[in-house]
């Protein structure tokens, strides 16, 4: 996961470990802009398009409720509807009930982007339900080519190795984060990792509580984001993501 420009803008190198690789970086770094010119750079990202008012208490898939909202934007950023949908929904979810956490859908989709290529990593599918097939699964966190050590927490049960933890679904969770946050997003009655709507909401819960509950700053935004990898370029690879899709553009 890599890292770009800076544009004047110092990030905070905060020594963070994290659910799959723990990288201490103690000194804080101007870096160059390496943006396309018609992406801004800012951190936060730039909100996009406000997400619409919707009954999130509505039985089913209420992801399907952003469907007139997701589909321009999907269209002119490339984002897979479904997968638009649910961060829509669950950037909606946080905003009726954490408002003062401040995340954007862009950072959800700046995320999914870099994590799994929006759920389609390596041909993956992604049913109208939000399922995804077949299930996206990280290598072993064995301890070698600069990832942590995680034995297995879950018996294989959910990533289907009772080895080592692997990272699982569209947002790559390890088990014993995934039973921490993992919520319920699509009606269905469980919580599922490799469900686009579960997966992008339980981020979005994780991603509040590591900013410290405000993610509309640049230190709680880039804090909450390091939680995903402690890298300077992971953190960047994200932020040129979700300004890109601020403005509608493909990335």
């Amino acid at each position: 996961m890599r890292v770009r420009h800076g544009a004047g803008r110092r990030l905070l190198l905060t020594p963070v470990i994290i659910g799959a690789t723990a990288l201490v970086a103690s000194a804080c770094l101007d870096l160059p802009s390496m943006n396309r010119p018609d992406i801004p750079d800012g951190i936060p990202p730039g909100a996009g398009a406000p997400t619409p008012y919707i009954d999130i208490n509505a039985p089913g898939r209420t992801a399907e409720l952003m469907r007139e909202w997701a589909g321009p934007i999907a269209d002119s950023t490339g984002i897979p509807l479904i997968a638009l949908e649910a961060y829509g929904n669950a950037a909606e979810i946080q905003r009726q009930q954490h408002p003062e956490c401040g995340l954007a859908w862009t950072t959800l989709a700046g995320v999914a982007a870099v994590e799994s290529k929006h759920g389609t990593h390596h041909g993956t599918d992604i049913a109208a339900n939000g399922d995804t097939s077949p299930p996206i699964r990280g290598v072993a966190l064995d301890g070698t080519k600069g990832n942590m050590q995680i034995h297995d927490t879950d018996g294989g049960r959910m990533d289907g190795d009772a080895t080592h933890d692997r990272a699982m679904g569209p947002f790559q969770f390890i088990p014993e984060t995934w039973n921490r946050y993992g919520v319920d997003a699509n009606g269905d009655g469980k919580a599922d990792p490799d469900n686009i709507d579960d997966a992008a909401l339980s981020a979005a819960r994780y991603l509040c509580v590591s900013s410290g509950g405000d993610m509309t700053t640049p230190e709680g935004w880039e804090n909450a984001v390091k939680v995903y990898n402690n890298s300077t370029q992971y953190v960047l690879d994200v932020r040129d993501r979700a300004n890109a899709y601020s403005i509608n553009v493909r990335y």
